[in-house]
């Protein structure tokens, strides 16, 4: 099997652990991350222009944006960083964003890492989707779908940022369309169609004969609280000592997240399909490494619902 293929049954071999410090140089390489001026989605940004990569970061906020591009140039004076209006919870946004991406230089590496964690109440996109699963999903796929002729046509690798919430929820009609709203389940539910799209795009890709592969990856136990900070970036929360060693065993900082994403993004032994994220105990911590999902989030005839659902919703087919 050649690297990049995969298994579309996602039994995939565990790869050893990877050293972060084994991140290649990737001058010249241009890679789309969303969501890349705080958290995860900034630190991957980070590693991702540290190593020469031409960075082009996503996000609907200009002047957060501009401050996370500060932070990087201050950490890497020459890096190659630009930035892309895009608003992933408003459809329009969406459209003239792939427009303009389509526009420009091929696209190495797209890392899909924005999006909503939680919502107290029920709160909806532009287009009156319900907001985590129409931001985490529906936007995403909106964009993946718009973009994916240019995509396919320059071999990119496209990362889907899971989650270990997946473990707890299904896709059924009910919990996509819910009659009523828990927040905790609609973010489950959002993330596990996440991992659904992008393990079933990963078979796709292979059927089809496409250079482009389909990766997903997860942070594992991320938290803030253990999180370095960054000037002007929204990383880093301070917390009480006797939490932060509370968490320490079970939990890593944002910057310790974001390197399964980089991995999956730019490692060639990664293969189409693979799961990536932390090595260590319940996946919550530890080195990059290849890690089993759910047998529900690779199970293709709910990813094809899910699929024609989205296209039905967002007006965009996935077309090869």
């Amino acid at each position: 099997m050649r690297a990049g293929e995969g298994r579309p049954d996602g039994r995939l071999r565990a790869a050893p652990g990877w050293d972060p410090a084994a991140l290649p140089r990737l001058p010249g390489r241009r890679i789309l991350v969303t969501g890349g001026n705080a958290g995860l989605g900034y630190f991957a940004c980070e590693q991702l222009a540290g190593a020469g990569a031409s960075v082009v970061l996503a996000s609907r906020n200009g002047d957060r944006a501009g401050r996370a591009m500060d932070a990087i140039r201050d950490r890497h004076p020459d890096a190659d960083v630009s930035f892309q209006p895009l608003d992933l919870a408003d459809l329009s946004s969406v459209r003239d964003a792939a427009a303009a991406i389509a526009a420009g230089p091929p696209l190495a590496g797209l890392l899909a890492n924005a999006g909503v964690v939680g919502s107290a109440e029920r709160r909806t996109t532009a287009d009156g989707f319900e907001l985590q699963f129409g931001t985490n999903h529906l936007g995403h796929y909106a964009l993946i779908a718009s973009l994916l002729p240019v995509l396919s046509s320059a071999g990119t690798r496209i990362v889907h940022l899971g989650s270990i919430s997946h473990r707890w929820a299904r896709l059924t009609p009910s919990s996509l369309q819910p009659s009523s709203y828990r927040n905790a389940s609609a973010y489950a539910t959002s993330k596990l169609a996440v991992m659904a799209f992008g393990f079933e795009l990963a078979r796709r890709l292979h059927l089809t004969g496409s250079p482009a592969t389909s990766v997903v990856a997860h942070p594992g136990f991320a938290l803030g609280m253990l999180t370095p900070p960054r000037p002007g970036v929204e990383a880093h929360r301070p917390a009480a000592g006797w939490r932060r060693r509370l968490m320490k065993p079970v939990a890593q900082g944002k910057d310790d997240g974001a390197w399964p994403l980089v991995r999956a993004t730019v490692d060639a032994g990664i293969p189409n399909g693979a799961y990536c994220g932390p090595d260590g105990w319940f996946q919550l911590k530890g080195r990059p490494g290849l890690v089993p999902a759910e047998p529900r989030a690779r199970e293709s005839n709910a990813a094809s619902r899910l699929i024609d659902l989205s296209a039905k919703l967002t007006g965009i087919d996935l077309r090869f």
